[in-house]
């Protein structure tokens, strides 16, 4: 089965994840600009790490057959910040047209402070004047009901912002519905530590279903797996989920949120496995 990674931080991960990732059906990824596990001093770090995830990466992935694009931001790890940031964030339109840029993020909170909230809202201003795509990192722990809430309470005030084009990722079960009920798409990370594992984010597939939801690795500098989705995939068919739900969650409905984005390619004619499954599902469509 095909699957894309909506959230994998390729820059922290050797060139054997690419190749395990292809080998599992890995087709395509989104990297978000994200902490460099350190405060970067200057703009000037961010002009040479936009550089990295428009010009390097895509490179990298293309010699495994992926699909690799990014998205735009100063974290909000980094957005206490707020001179440095506004810096990078008038780096930004810069980048914006380099064909693998899907949009603005991940922006969102990281211990919900007034500046995190300030920087936030400016970068939602730069993406509704740029009409891009928003993806949304929200808290850790114990701070992500609060910061989640608060974050969908400053997008919805905002109303140039339509729910369809925003991305709120890192939900759990206490938060997946905040996302959903309010007309977002929204993410389930599977990371060992901090966020779900694969069993828990099919118990939330069970719970709310799969409509505008997607999985993904976030695999990055620390503990993490770059294979997290394949393992979630394995989990849903453990459980007895049909093929169509599964594809529906690591495949079709990243796919349906990505290509809102003009910069979004989709790649050439389907081969192999996936036009077996495309012709099946058209079958299905005539005798209903």
């Amino acid at each position: 089965m095909y699957y894309i990674d909506p959230h994998i931080h390729m820059i922290s991960r050797v060139t054997d994840d690419y190749q395990r990732m292809a080998q599992c059906g890995c087709v395509a990824i989104s990297e978000p600009a994200f902490w460099a596990g350190f405060d970067r001093g200057s703009a000037e770090g961010f002009r040479d790490y936009f550089r990295h995830l428009t010009e390097v990466e895509p490179k990298r992935a293309a010699q495994f057959g992926i699909r690799h694009y990014a998205w735009l931001c100063i974290n909000a790890k980094e957005a206490e910040n707020v001179a440095l940031s506004r810096e990078v964030i008038a780096l930004i339109p810069e980048y914006l047209d380099k064909p693998n840029v899907l949009g603005i993020g991940e922006i969102g909170l990281n211990k919900n402070t007034r500046n995190e909230a300030t920087i936030f809202q400016e970068h939602v201003d730069l993406a509704m004047k740029t009409n891009e795509l928003i993806l949304i990192h929200t808290p850790h722990l114990e701070d992500k009901y609060k910061g989640t809430r608060m974050i969908i309470d400053m997008l919805k005030e905002d109303k140039r912002v339509d729910p369809q084009r925003v991305l709120i990722d890192h939900v759990e079960e206490h938060t997946v519905r905040q996302a959903l009920d309010n007309g977002f798409w929204c993410g389930m990370t599977l990371y060992p530590t901090t966020k779900c594992t694969p069993e828990r984010a099919v118990d939330i597939i069970e719970m709310v279903g799969t409509e505008r939801i997607m999985a993904n690795s976030a695999g990055d500098w620390g503990k993490s797996n770059p294979l997290a989705v394949p393992e979630m995939i394995q989990e849903m068919k453990r459980r007895g989920h049909p093929e169509a739900a599964i594809r529906k969650i690591v495949y079709e409905n990243p796919l349906a949120f990505f290509r809102q984005s003009n910069r979004w390619q989709d790649w050439p004619a389907e081969t192999g496995e996936e036009r077996k499954e495309s012709q099946s599902r058209r079958k299905e469509k005539v005798t209903q």
